[in-house]
């Protein structure tokens, strides 16, 4: 068989980084893991093909050569992924869809041939057997969490990396926590479900041999969920394993803010190669902590616990939420403040949103103030439910919040804040990239010359010169995220 695997379209968001990565001539920051760890399950003797449309386009040609289209998708992918069906099914063409959108949103996408929903590692053994049997069904589904130490190496071969900022990998699956408006625990349990050192360095050497140096984000919602494991077994392996090859990669990840607690736990991480860690910090507001069940973070210094972090040398970019019940007016300038003097630079603040299954979801079914299905972008001025606070005061104040921290003048005032206490251990190997040269030029026409910035972009380009030399690389980088963050949000006001 023919398979054209497919990955729908991402709009252009606060996490695209769009504009951004148009400084560095790339076209996406990740490739799409979850399709091509499928592709390795698929029977060897079919030809498989990916067209990830962040990268290229999808044309009439790649679907004539297809017997069938795998595609997945995230839930802000789904007015691509409709366009990608409806293509198919006027050629005809057998469609087989999977991942978070389709797993929490079946229903709406009956013209789909095949849903092979939740983990593949269960549910798409079943449809293939079924597929050469010539009776496949419409929905494969089960309640089971795979064991992932059996999960193969994704198809590396069918990436352009050139084409991408970062790889990607995954080490765990699932969240020991169970907050209110998540729906990870939803589609992967509370009990962190970990692959074994072997196959992450055997995931690691296959990036290597494709000749990949750089960045490498690992995709697990909660990196730390068994920090035992990762300080006994696999962070003292990933720490050999680069040492040996003279640091190739450098690794962010997504952990809670109780790795704050653990400073062997951040040493490790940091020897290891770890220079970035998104900590979903939510809110200063101790009520709407305990409302949304994110206990992990009550009774904290949550700043103390972001500044501990980041002078261990690991960089904090933060996730933000206003519009919870017991939020009153005076959220709006709290948020700004913990922001600013937290130093997190990269700090997406987003309304609250239900997505489906959550609690919080479920909750707002039974109080009756659910509106519609959230839209998987929570910076887009867009709320599924019926706050209670004003609507009006809500859309306010979070426009308030937005001037507040991405607004030329607090932005660079808290780049040069995380940069006075960042404190990173030099470990990586110095690699010169001609796009990095065109970048750094580009920064300048765009932001120094042209910019309605251009102050505050060379009041910190001298100010990390002559204060922070080391850092100076990571200063512009910080330069280029603030246009690309302002112009995101210019957008949406504009629509709003």
């Amino acid at each position: 068989m023919k398979i054209l695997l497919v990955y729908p379209e991402y709009p252009n968001t606060f996490w695209s980084f769009k504009h951004a990565l148009k400084f560095i001539s790339k076209k996406a920051l990740h490739p799409p893991l979850g399709l091509l760890t499928v592709a390795a399950m698929l029977p060897k003797d079919w030809e498989k093909n990916l067209v990830d449309m962040n990268v290229t386009t999808l044309t009439d040609k790649d679907l004539q050569w297809a017997d069938s289209v795998f595609i997945s998708a995230m839930s802000i992918q789904k007015e691509s992924a409709k366009k990608v069906i409806n293509r198919c099914k006027e050629k005809d063409i057998k469609i087989i869809a999977g991942g978070p959108l389709f797993t929490a949103e079946y229903e709406e996408f009956q013209d789909v041939d095949s849903l092979v929903l939740n983990e593949a590692e269960i549910t798409l053994p079943p449809f293939l057997a079924d597929l050469r049997n010539g009776c496949a069904k419409h929905i494969y589904t089960s309640k089971e969490f795979p064991d992932i130490e059996k999960t193969p190496i994704p198809l590396w071969e069918l990436v352009k990396m050139k084409k991408y900022a970062s790889m990607n990998i995954q080490y765990s699956r699932g969240c020991p926590f169970n907050c209110e408006f998540c729906n990870i625990t939803v589609l992967f349990g509370r009990k962190p479900r970990t692959k074994s050192k072997e196959q992450i360095l055997a995931e690691l050497e296959s990036l290597y041999s494709q000749g990949w140096r750089g960045g490498v984000f690992i995709v697990d919602d909660n990196f730390i969920g068994n920090r035992a494991k990762l300080k006994e077994d696999v962070l003292p392996a990933i720490i050999d394993w680069m040492q040996k090859r003279k640091y190739p990669f450098v690794f962010s990840t997504e952990v809670s803010i109780n790795l704050s607690d653990d400073e062997q736990l951040m040493q490790l991480m940091v020897q290891a190669g770890f220079n970035k860690v998104f900590v979903g910090i939510e809110t200063p507001n101790e009520e709407s902590l305990v409302e949304c069940g994110k206990f992990q973070n009550k009774n904290r210094d949550l700043i103390a616990c972001v500044k501990k972090i980041q002078q261990f040398g690991l960089e904090v970019t933060g996730g933000f939420i206003v519009g919870f019940d017991s939020d009153n007016s005076s959220i709006f300038e709290r948020q700004i403040e913990f922001i600013q003097r937290s130093g997190i630079v990269t700090a997406m603040v987003g309304l609250l949103n239900a997505p489906r299954g959550t609690r919080l979801y479920q909750r707002l079914v039974k109080e009756g103030r659910l509106l519609e299905e959230a839209s998987g972008d929570n910076t887009d001025f867009s709320i599924n439910f019926i706050p209670k606070m004003d609507y009006d005061i809500l859309i306010r104040g979070y426009k308030r919040i937005i001037s507040g921290i991405y607004s030329s003048k607090p932005y660079y005032e808290r780049v040069r804040r995380f940069l006075r206490e960042y404190k990173p251990l030099q470990k990586k190997a110095f690699r010169f990239h001609f796009s990095d040269l065109l970048a750094f030029f580009k920064s300048i026409l765009s932001l120094g010359i042209i910019g309605k910035e251009r102050f505050h972009y060379w009041k910190l380009f001298f100010w990390t010169m002559f204060r922070k030399p080391r850092l100076f690389s990571l200063a512009m980088t910080f330069a280029v995220y603030g246009s690309h963050f302002r112009k995101i949000f210019a957008t949406y006001l504009r629509e709003k």
